[in-house]
Formats: structure tokens, sequence, C-alpha cells
């Protein structure tokens, strides 16, 4: 098999290191052996690995008590993921099985628009196992464990989130390629990206937000916060590489279940 499996872009921080290229490699042909339904293999990580999660674990807690909706922090504390070392995806599957019926399906990088969404329907969430270079603990370029088990696997024990992704799901596969762009559009801008008001207080659910330090952080004061509009976030292209410039903030937790549960069902859901 090819010994580049994973091709990495030459500003990624791990780019000139050889080990941690044939790390991603082997890790990423677990996926590549993987299909939905059957048991996920262990990924061997490595004890500077486990380190890396512990780091940004240790980061992201202070502010997720801070910055985090309420709805988001109860269902991180209900799965309590190890903060010692990296869970394993079988394991987090186990806890989502018997609250959601969701299941974590290994993938080796990025999957298309419309073959991400259209899994959502049937209980499945692609999810990259490996951690993002050592040398840039709470920064990576691209979605990796801690972006799919902080941010996505917690947010799956949630009901309603769970309605919605099926809802996302249900709609992909009614939808020209048109419309799938705005249905991705409308999942990055809420279920990834979204804020809403809380006391009073912006607060993050995206799952986007809730895995990156940098992005939580920073996100109320150097983000435009623009008015809850679904058609207007929809029609929003995004940029996945940096921070983003612009987040809706929905006034209310409720408000935005309710009405993005409307959309996605006027949209063939």
């Amino acid at each position: 098999m090819d010994a580049q499996l994973v091709q990495l872009d030459r500003d990624h921080p791990g780019f000139r290191d050889p080990h941690y290229r044939e790390r991603r490699d082997a890790i990423a042909r677990i996926a590549l052996d993987h299909r939905p339904g059957m048991p996920v293999p262990v990924a061997p990580y490595t004890d500077e690995e486990h380190g890396v999660w512990r780091t940004i674990l240790a980061t992201l807690e202070p502010l997720h008590a801070e910055l985090v909706c309420q709805p988001l922090n109860d269902v991180q504390a209900t799965m309590a993921l190890d903060r010692q070392q990296i869970p394993q995806l079988c394991a987090v599957n186990d806890v989502l099985a018997a609250a959601s019926g969701f299941a974590m399906v290994p993938a080796p990088g990025l999957a298309t628009p419309r073959g991400f969404l259209e899994l959502l329907a049937d209980g499945f969430f692609f999810s990259t196992q490996y951690i993002r270079h050592h040398s840039r603990p709470l920064y990576t370029p691209e979605p990796d464990v801690v972006h799919e088990l902080v941010g996505h696997a917690a947010s799956l024990l949630h009901p309603d989130i769970v309605a919605l992704s099926r809802a996302f799901g249900r709609a992909a596969r009614r939808a020209d390629d048109v419309a799938v762009q705005r249905l991705i559009q409308a999942y990055w801008y809420t279920l990834e990206f979204g804020a809403t008001e809380e006391g009073g207080v912006v607060k993050a659910y995206g799952a986007g937000l809730l895995s990156s330090a940098g992005e939580l952080a920073r996100f109320v004061t150097e983000a435009e916060l623009r008015a809850w509009d679904l058609e207007r976030l929809a029609d929003t292209a995004f940029d996945p590489t940096d921070y983003q410039p612009q987040i809706y903030v929905a006034p209310s937790f409720d408000r935005m279940v309710a009405d993005l549960g409307a959309w996605l069902e006027a949209m063939g859901a």
C-alpha cells in the first residue's frame, strides 16, 4: 500500500515529521478497511499522542464552563470522556448505542458533503481517529479525534442534536447538488459553529467551537455575531481552514432546535 496514504500540505505542522506521517497512515488504514456496522478496531495511540489529548482537554475544561451552553455542558458530563487517554471509538460507540443509537464510523480524512450528510440519516457519523501534531496541541488545520469526540460524539447524546442530525441526512438524500451545498452550509453554521443566547450571554453549542480552545476563547469578541437567519446562513460560504469570521446566534437553544427542524422538514427531511 502507498506509504504516503495521507497527503499533508507543506504548511501542515506535521509535514516534516516522518514519524507523524507514518502514524497518520497507520490510523488511516484502519478506516479504509472498515464498513458501517462493523466493530471499530482499536487505534494504537502513543504516549505522546495521549499527552496531546491531556493538554487539550485541560485547556478546554474551564472554557466549557464559561462559554458553552448548558444543554451541551450537560451531555459532555454524561459522556465523561477519559481525560488521561484518547478514548477508542468502540468505547464511545457503546455509550452512544445505549443513549441515541448513533455510532462513530472511522474515516481516513474528510468526506464529501453529500457522503457525510447522508450517513447521518442512518445514525452513523464519519470520524477521524488521528490526533493533531504535538508541536501545535491547541491548533489543527483539519478535524481530528479531539474535534470528533469532544465536539460531535458528546453532542450526539442530546436527543435534539440526534434528531436534527438525522433530519440533515434525510434532507440530503432527497436533495440535488445545489440543495446539498445549502444543507452543508446550514450544518456548518448551526451544529458545527452555532451559538445561542443563554441568560443574556452568547454561548456556544456547535461542535467546532466546543472542540477548539482557540476558537472558543475568541469567537464572542473577534467574530461577527450575526442575527439568527436560517435562509441567510444556508447561503453563506465558509472556510474550514481558519477561524470563522462570522457566527450566527440563535435567540435560545430551544428556538434553534425548533426553527432548524422546521427548515429541514421544508428541505425534504
